[in-house]
């Protein structure tokens, strides 16, 4: 019997509730608050009911600077989890904060939002040059969050930190109102010349102007950026963990899976195994038992 090809899910969020983690905000006006905890647990059980083999546990925006719940987790489960954290990008002491969350509590890099800052573009900011280096000297990951018109922050800082694999969230959200000729978005299809940007092409339904699957007003673009960046740079996941995907207008992760199987018929089952696992398997260090 062949060997089934690992799943891994490279985007979900969890977080716990006061007093197990704090719940705040992270970012300027931000003030979505959760109701229920999304923990790890909840996370594996949808994880073992749908075959997914593995996770990579992003902290949310409503969780505080503070990343211990995720990092923990992470480290509780390692054979299943890796954690990707926030450090405040207007913080002159983020540099110390990353180097804390790196050494000690295992995390493989951070998020950013630039989308959330309008005053200032924070990833070109001089003051995160220190951390931005430490996060290169531990051949960190970082994603970013954000829409086309920011993408010119990603492009500065992928060629300044050559060392550090940058990961596009959300495909940097393209809606289908910029088809035909996708102007709008092509400066995100340009990020594909850095060798050291990735994509995570995921959150297809909410961006989809149709409620059915397979969601095929979107396929044109995630076809181009397939194209643009290549089957060995781009990678799926999610959003919230169990019941809180629907709730907050995901998919289940049964329809997630299915949407790529069924959906992206495209792909052959080789690719299809790089996009949903293979490619993560490489950009992540799972071997820390």
């Amino acid at each position: 019997m062949p060997r089934r090809q690992t799943t891994v899910d490279t985007h979900v969020h969890i977080w716990e509730m006061p007093p197990i983690a704090p719940i705040g905000p992270s970012a300027p006006n931000f003030t979505s608050k959760p109701k229920a905890h999304g923990n790890a647990e909840l996370q594996l059980a949808d994880m073992v009911a749908n075959q997914v083999d593995k996770t990579v546990l992003v902290q949310t925006s409503f969780s505080t600077w503070d990343n211990e719940y995720v990092a923990a987790s992470a480290i509780k489960y390692p054979d299943r989890f890796v954690s990707m954290g926030l450090v405040d990008p207007l913080d002159d002491k983020n540099a110390e904060q990353a180097v804390y969350w790196m050494d000690e509590r295992e995390m493989q890099g951070f998020r950013f939002h630039p989308q959330y800052y309008s005053e200032v573009d924070i990833l070109k900011r001089p003051e995160n040059d220190a951390m931005f280096r430490q996060i290169e000297k531990r051949a960190g990951i970082v994603q970013i969050h954000n829409r086309p018109e920011h993408a010119h922050q990603l492009d500065y800082v992928a060629a300044k930190y050559p060392g550090i694999t940058w990961l596009i969230d959300h495909m940097m959200y393209p809606e289908p109102n910029m088809a035909p000729d996708w102007d709008a978005y092509k400066p995100v299809l340009a990020l594909a010349k850095h060798d050291n940007v990735l994509m995570k092409i995921s959150d297809i339904h909410n961006r989809s102007e149709s409620d059915e699957h397979p969601f095929s007003d979107m396929h044109d673009v995630i076809k181009m950026a397939m194209g643009a960046f290549g089957v060995d740079r781009v990678m799926w996941g999610t959003g919230y963990p169990g019941y809180h995907r629907v709730e907050n207008g995901w998919l289940s992760l049964t329809d997630e899976l299915k949407l790529v199987r069924e959906g992206f018929d495209w792909l052959s089952s080789r690719e299809q195994d790089k996009y949903l696992g293979g490619n993560a398997i490489r950009i992540w260090n799972w071997n820390r038992e």
